[in-house]
């Protein structure tokens, strides 16, 4: 059973455009990091919100990314095009 990830964050005031250009380079990786099974993004102009969908293997699939990514820089990165760090949320795939 597959568990999905989201993480939601307020981008600052004028930086989607760089955001998007950065998401754009690194997703790739992302989609290809052992154990993810896709990656979404969606934008609220409105409201400068982002949401990033993530379906993992597991948890822990998705730990070892998130650890990965805060090692290497990437994540620190991301975080400069954000207001606050993201709000991260794991589901639990329910068949019914």
């Amino acid at each position: 059973m597959s568990v999905w990830v989201t993480l939601e964050m307020t981008v600052r005031q004028g930086q989607y455009a760089k955001l998007e250009l950065f998401l754009e380079e690194k997703l790739p990786a992302v989609r290809s990091f052992n154990g993810a099974l896709s990656v979404s993004v969606f934008f609220d102009q409105a409201s400068n919100r982002l949401l990033i969908l993530e379906e993992w293997k597991s948890r822990q699939h998705h730990q070892s990314y998130f650890q990965s990514i805060t090692e290497n820089g990437v994540m620190p990165q991301l975080l400069s095009f954000m207001v606050a760090p993201p709000a991260v949320q794991y589901y639990d795939r329910v068949i019914i």
